[in-house]
Order: C-alpha cells, then sequence, then structure tokens
C-alpha cells in the first residue's frame, strides 16, 4: 500500500506535511521561561535536522518565550524554512487567556512576531478567533480580518489564515481574502471538523489540527492501544499516521519539548495503516 504524499501547499511554499508546533518550549500551561533552554534549542535543531521545514508558534506562547527560543536556535532562518504564527490573544499576569482582538491588537502582534522572531514579513499568519476561548462560535470577524489585509498590503504578512473558526466564517473571509490555512481542533476522538477537512481538501486549502495528539488530555483507547501493538508503534505515532492518511491537506504540528518524542513524532510518517486499520480507528470517532 502506497504512503500518502507528504509534501503540501502553505502560501507559496511546499511544506513537508509533519511540522513541528513551539507551544509546549514555554513553561508550564504555555507560560513562563522554558524549563530547560538548551534542551529546547536542541529539539529546534533537531527537527529541521530531521527534515521539518514548518514550525507554528505564536508570541501569545510564553509570552515571547518561544519565538524567542526559534530566532536563538535557527536564526538565520533556512530559506525553506516555513514559520506560521497566530494572533488574536493575549496572557494576563498569571497565564489567563483573554482576546486582544482589536485591529490595533492585532497589528501590534504581528509586529511583535516579526521583532521577536527576527523576521521583515511573516509568511502565514493565522487570525485565532475569540469571540469563545475554547469552540469555533459564530460572528462577523471582519474588522480583524481588514486589519491583517492591511498589514498583508504593508508587506508585513504574506498570506493569512484562520484559527478556531466556523465553516461560515471561513466562506466570508474568502469573500475579502485568499484563506491559506485553517486551524482547528481535530485529532481521532475529536472529529467535529470531518466535513470542513473534506471541503478544505476540495479546495486545495490546507487544515492544520491543533492538539493532534488530545492536547492536555492525551489519547487514549482501546482501539488506538491495540492497533499501536500490532505496528509495534507507540498510540500517539498511531494517532499522526491516522491524520496524515485521512486527507493528503492535512498539515501536523505536533509539540514536544523532549528530543525522543520529537523522533518517535517524526518516525510516525513511516507507518503504513490498512484499510482495515482505519476503519477500526474512524470507529473511536
Amino acid at each position: 500500500m502506497s504512503q500518502p504524499s507528504m509534501i503540501y501547499r502553505l502560501g507559496d511554499r511546499q511544506v513537508g506535511r509533519l511540522g513541528y508546533g513551539a507551544m509546549q518550549l514555554a513553561g508550564p500551561g504555555v507560560f513562563g521561561p522554558v524549563k530547560d533552554e538548551s534542551r529546547a534549542i536542541q529539539v529546534l535543531r533537531d527537527a529541521v535536522a530531521g527534515g521539518v521545514n514548518h514550525i507554528d508558534t505564536s508570541d501569545f506562547y510564553g509570552p515571547h518565550e518561544t519565538n524567542r527560543l526559534i530566532k536563538k536556535a535557527l536564526h538565520p532562518y533556512a530559506d525553506n524554512l516555513c514559520i506560521v504564527t497566530k494572533v488574536g490573544a493575549r496572557r494576563d499576569e498569571k497565564g489567563g487567556w483573554h482576546p486582544a482582538f482589536s485591529p490595533e491588537d492585532l497589528t501590534r502582534a504581528v509586529e511583535d512576531n516579526l521583532r521577536n522572531l527576527g523576521l521583515e514579513v511573516m509568511e502565514v499568519v493565522n487570525l485565532r478567533s475569540m469571540l469563545d476561548v475554547h469552540k469555533p462560535t459564530e460572528g462577523s470577524l471582519e474588522p480583524q480580518l481588514e486589519a491583517l489585509i492591511a498589514l498583508k498590503e504593508r508587506g508585513l504578512v504574506r498570506h493569512i489564515g484562520l484559527s478556531n473558526v466556523t465553516a461560515r466564517q471561513i466562506e466570508d473571509a474568502q469573500k475579502m481574502t485568499a484563506v491559506a490555512c485553517v486551524q482547528n481542533m481535530y485529532n481521532l476522538a475529536n472529529r467535529q471538523d470531518d466535513a470542513l477537512v473534506d471541503q478544505l481538501a476540495e479546495q486545495g486549502i490546507a487544515y492544520v489540527p491543533f492538539f493532534p495528539l488530545g492536547g492536555f488530555s492525551p489519547l487514549q483507547s482501546t482501539q488506538l492501544d491495540e492497533v499501536a501493538d500490532s505496528l509495534q508503534a507507540t498510540p500517539m505515532q498511531v494517532a499522526l499516521a491516522w491524520l496524515l492518511k485521512r486527507s493528503p491537506n492535512i498539515l501536523l504540528i505536533p509539540g514536544t519539548s523532549s528530543p525522543q518524542h520529537l523522533q518517535e513524532n517524526l518516525a510516525s510518517a513511516q507507518l503504513t495503516l490498512s484499510d482495515e486499520v482505519m476503519a477500526k480507528l474512524n470507529s473511536m470517532g
């Protein structure tokens, strides 16, 4: 059985479908300084050395910590490295998440990302809807998109993506600008975006699931464990392999601060899942 293609278009770039999410490089709760800076820097360098050319980050991770580490580890950046950020939130002094959703907030956030990453232009900036912190919620994103379009016209942003959004919001956004990617929660156990994944695939738009391994509550399932045992793989490797086979437009950004887990994540691309295995895993949804 042939392996799925491991390349897909993101903005103007051809990127590997297995990327790296920098979220877990910050302190506990994605807040505060990194626990072990030297290890975090090594993980970033190992990811790029392992073929990763798509890194997902945000200046509100830490805040500022992950972007500082990315710059320290990888700047000057390889020509083929695509760094994607998201804007729309801020952190309070206790690490709480709050909207930072005004046009002024978004402009400041993009400028902060550029400065802290050492870039002159962001390849992709995802607008994270904060109409509800926890889930996609209907509502207009027009003022926020207008702000990002203005930054695109200034040459600070090449492409605009959306995060934590509904299908209607994506459709409305496409009336204003091209949408490079959509980043929503999606994994084996959270399949509410099944139809949206397929719809975006038909349009050639990348879908980037956050929490591909379950996030702060890792995926647990008898079916997943049984498949992993049969393939001599870890359950998390199988969960990533399922996503890669699920649809060709899915780009993965699993995060880890562990060099061992990074290598396990990268190896998931080598797993071959039969139709029978896929059916068994699909029953989890």
